[in-house]
């Protein structure tokens, strides 16, 4: 465990979700709030409890394929809450019903908790093996992420309103599609890059 950097989390997290948020671009700052969550707070907790006692991949089989497919199954799974939650009646009912709202940034932390949590650890002597999944996990997440921060970004009709749209809902829309786009699609390409210099770092300690 490290301390420094589960507490920043917590700091961060805390900021997220109990800051006094502008009101005036509702779905951008939803976005960002989304954006923090599962590209700062994730990686920071995850980075905390890596390797660590309660690191749950210390006590899955060893092998190969143990390795591989933890990353893999939590890229799917954050694929499905990211996705999921995107749909316009379930995004319009986190945006209007509180339990719903808790409910969708939970699983956005939970998600992005597992997902950089599987990607990150070395998982007690498998590092090559779970370095090489992790990064194909966070590039398959990456390519996701920016999938829909374009569509979102592009979109020329407003996909999130009920009734009439607000005047600069169209504007707003599209901005939190380039934050997504952005931070999304950058952190996580940053998180597999890293992953892959520690692969080819592994591997020329092995060879030599």
């Amino acid at each position: 465990m490290r301390p420094w950097l589960l507490l920043a989390g917590v700091i961060v997290l805390g900021v997220l979700w109990l800051a006094p948020w502008p009101e005036r671009f509702p779905f951008a700052t939803h976005m960002a709030v989304h954006m923090g969550l599962v590209a700062v707070v994730a990686p920071l907790l995850a980075a905390a409890i890596a390797d660590g006692p309660f690191d749950p991949a210390r006590r899955r089989p060893r092998g190969w394929t143990a390795a591989a497919w933890w990353p893999l199954l939590a890229s799917a799974l954050e694929f499905v809450v990211v996705w999921g939650w995107h749909v316009p009646g379930l995004h319009l009912l986190a945006r209007h019903a509180p339990v719903a709202l808790v409910l969708e940034q939970a699983s956005f932390l939970v998600a992005g908790v597992l997902l950089w949590l599987a990607a990150l650890g070395q998982g007690g002597g498998r590092a090559r093996e779970r370095a090489g999944a992790g990064a194909l996990a966070l590039l398959l997440t990456a390519t996701h992420m920016t999938l829909l921060g374009v569509l979102l970004a592009t979109a020329g009709r407003v996909l999130y309103a009920h009734g009439e749209p607000l005047p600069g809902a169209l504007w707003d829309q599209q901005l939190g599609g380039v934050l997504m786009l952005v931070v999304g699609g950058v952190a996580y390409l940053a998180g597999a890059l890293a992953l892959l210099l520690r692969l080819l770092g592994h591997g020329r300690e092995v060879s030599a």
